[in-house]
């Protein structure tokens, strides 16, 4: 007789009537799966003493095996089965424990902080326990509890053991967001537990793996602007040390730093540039892990002018040596209307040191008129050190090394602060994050004085467009999630005063959209021919409805201090300063909701929250809803996706019904996806992490012209963009590997990237 080693390490007989029916439960309910089918594709080899948890693994990954176009459901089958493996680790059955006796025993295995036992009485953890449906977790997919297990769950991340299950963790996210609120506390614990466990939301990886622990920093961005000046640099080195030990992805604005041969104290000696700078951040960026959970990351914004632009727009480029290339970091290149102009007449561009040229740099952020007097006016300086470039060539390398690279990123500054949620006249936007879709204001960090500086914080989370019906039905959850973030903000530790401080100062959150591409879908709309009337609708409820219940906490506890330096405080929301709207371009503009009403209230009570709506990439969060990512189309209908988790397949929502309505990335026009971007653009107060697409075979020789590349670069700044993130080319999509598990022509093989600001 056959003998089995269970998790307590005790020997049993092997009773394979348990493991049938742990299989036939996890089919319950399902069409299109078979108990027998799972177990004879197992294949498992029965040893005498044999682990239990080992069975359960095999089962787990021959389930997974057997999720296809024509077999979807098997994607939930093995949900259910790392499900059940999950709660006999934690809690010893399947069935979980009360919620009370759970906590206290986290807390005293040292991974829970302490804080709720004091802050609740256990009547009221009786009540949040009797209020837990544990049911929710048989609707998470495969792919979605591998990332939990993964990523989310607290568990020791040196042995692997786990402490809780999903709706362990939602709960007790809830309770201690809402832990200083008063009496209507548990019914904010109760909405906010039913927006996250029902996917109506979605929430970051700092958020999701940290509240409840004794970690206490949850923002997903970090922007740190540095100065001309040494005492600068080592302020902002020490920074992102911090930062990055604590799961944030870091934006470095670095584009001040003066340029090679630059005289330093007066000409004693001479300075050698910004690229050994630019090692020293790389350095500090990679030198911290972050918990196991992911590796640090961080992208690097400088303007095109900068004297040194020709060797920094090749520093991410393959080729050249590592003494002249920085290739661990991304890249943010800053553009403004006059480099266009100047592209587009194939006229020069004059690039100077920052140091040279007083006034020219902060001139470039704050008034466009201003900064083209200026840059004309020493131009024409024969004293001032200064290259003139061909715009044409300078414009191509730049597109190039964003082709090869696909992670060279750009702003458009104008566009980022003339439509920003902030007068851009006392507070620019000099910077934007990781993901380029934040647009926070700073100011330079300095070592010698620490609480000088501002380092802009970004909490980001996003709403589930699939779950929408109809435009209202945003207010719920969106009242309820910014609640919850601005609340976070206060819950939260600052391990820098310059973050502290600009973060009281002005509150800032960045609430997205996941599940775009499957709202689409099921609106009978593709990205090549998008229904424009349609998508502004339902974004004009996103930021009507977010804007609101900013304002309505802005009554209940008082505005952010620094809410007079926003457009809101002048009663300016932000449509009325987008591009499309001013040029009327795309569609007409009206105005659906009540938005005078709101603008006066805007103007009278303020808004406790300086921003609100940032679109992020959303990789993670929306496998763990099942969902498709941000705004961007599928690449696939099913998606195998390696990361250092394992390898996850993930399967479109509604495949059978909605799969020709699906529309693929590299089977899109980029123009009707740039118009969708310029669209909900109009109606937040940051930007966009938007992508660009081109399959290679759609051109003569696999070759994509430049021409192709400058035509889509300029559309995106005629339609107001603000930023531009990853360009993607299909030529390395993974077409050759091995997929004989999967039986689909469109299977995407990606490598997962570091999402440090990814929700």
């Amino acid at each position: 007789m056959l003998n089995v080693t269970k998790r307590d390490g005790s020997i049993e007989p092997l009773d394979l009537n348990k493991f049938h029916a742990v299989v036939e439960n996890a089919c319950s309910g399902l069409t299109g799966v078979s108990a027998s089918e799972i177990e004879i594709n197992s294949k498992i080899q029965f040893y005498d003493k044999i682990k239990t948890t080992d069975i359960q693994e095999t089962l787990i990954k021959s389930a997974a095996n057997l999720i296809s176009e024509e077999t979807p459901n098997y994607q939930y089958v093995a949900g259910r089965l790392i499900n059940y493996h999950l709660r006999k680790e934690v809690y010893g059955s399947y069935t979980p424990i009360d919620l009370y006796t759970h906590y206290k025993n986290i807390v005293a295995s040292g991974y829970y902080t302490d804080d709720l036992l004091t802050q609740y009485s256990e009547e009221e953890f009786s009540i949040l326990n009797d209020y837990i449906d544990h049911d929710r977790d048989d609707q998470f997919t495969y792919a979605a509890m591998e990332q939990f297990r993964g990523k989310y769950l607290i568990k020791n991340r040196v042995t692997g053991q786990f402490y809780e299950t999903p709706q362990m963790s939602f709960m007790l996210i809830s309770m201690c967001l809402f832990a200083k609120y008063g009496k209507d506390r548990l019914k904010y614990v109760k909405e906010l537990y039913d927006a996250i466990s029902n996917f109506d939301v979605s929430l970051p990886t700092p958020i999701m793996a940290g509240v409840r622990s004794k970690s206490k920093q949850f923002s997903s961005c970090t922007l740190i602007e540095c100065d001309d000046s040494l005492d600068s640099i080592i302020g902002v080195t020490g920074a992102i040390l911090q930062y990055v030990s604590n799961r944030a992805g870091i934006g470095i604005g670095a584009g001040s730093l003066r340029a090679e041969g630059s005289p330093v104290k007066g000409g004693i000696t001479k300075h050698t540039g910004v690229i050994p700078f630019y090692k020293l951040f790389q350095d500090a960026v990679k030198s911290c892990s972050q918990g196991g959970v992911r590796g640090g990351a961080a992208t690097l914004n400088y303007p095109i002018w900068h004297l040194e632009a020709e060797d920094l727009l090749v520093l991410k480029n393959n080729k050249g040596t590592e003494f002249n290339r920085v290739r661990q970091l991304d890249y943010c290149v800053h553009f403004s209307r006059l480099f266009y102009e100047r592209r587009l007449n194939e006229e020069n561009i004059t690039l100077f040191s920052p140091s040279d040229v007083p006034g020219l740099y902060e001139a470039f952020y704050i008034d466009q008129n201003i900064f083209e007097r200026l840059y004309k006016k020493y131009e024409a300086d024969p004293t001032i050190r200064k290259k003139s470039v061909s715009s044409v060539e300078l414009f191509n390398s730049f597109l190039e090394n964003r082709f090869e690279t696909g992670r060279i990123y750009f702003m458009n500054v104008d566009h980022a602060n003339t439509h920003s949620s902030f007068r851009q006249e006392i507070a620019p936007i000099k910077m934007t994050n990781l993901c380029v879709e934040v647009m926070l204001t700073t100011q330079p960090l300095i070592a010698s004085n620490p609480k000088e500086g501002e380092i802009a914080l970004c909490t980001l989370a996003a709403i589930n467009y699939g779950k929408l019906k109809k435009p209202s039905d945003i207010e719920k959850p969106m009242t309820i999630l910014v609640r919850a973030l601005d609340a976070l903000l206060d819950y939260q530790d600052y391990p820098v005063d310059a973050a502290r401080y600009s973060t009281m100062l002005r509150r800032p959150l960045g609430i997205g959209i996941i599940n775009f591409a499957y709202w689409m879908a099921k609106n009978d709309m593709t990205y090549s021919n998008p229904n424009l009337e349609l998508i502004d609708e339902y974004m004009e409820a996103f930021s009507y409805y977010a804007i609101k219940a900013s304002n309505d906490l802005a009554k209940e506890f008082g505005p952010c201090i620094g809410y007079q330096d926003t457009k809101y405080s002048l009663g300016i929301t932000p449509h009325m300063t987008s591009k499309i709207v001013q040029d009327d371009m795309l569609i007409d503009h009206i105005e659906r909701l009540d938005w005078k009403r709101l603008r006066e209230d805007l103007k009278e009570y303020g808004i406790r929250n300086s921003t609100l709506m940032a679109c992020m990439p959303a990789e993670t969060s929306a496998q763990v809803s099942n969902s498709t990512n941000g705004i961007e189309p599928p690449r696939s209908l099913i998606s195998i996706k390696q990361s250092k988790d394992g390898v996850l397949t993930q399967v479109v929502p509604e495949i059978r019904r909605l799969k020709n309505k699906y529309e693929l990335a590299y089977d899109i026009d980029n123009k009707g996806y740039m118009k969708i971007v310029a669209i909900i653009t109009k109606w937040i107060d940051q930007s966009i992490s938007s992508n660009l697409y081109y399959g290679i075979s759609k051109f003569e020789d696999g070759k994509i012209p430049i021409d192709v590349l400058t035509e889509d670069f300029l559309y995106a700044y005629s339609m107001g963009h603000k930023t531009g993130y990853y360009l993607n080319t299909d030529d390395d999509s993974g077409e050759e590997q091995d997929l004989t598990a999967q039986p689909l022509e469109n299977v995407e093989m990606t490598e997962e990237d570091c999402d440090s600001c990814k929700i």
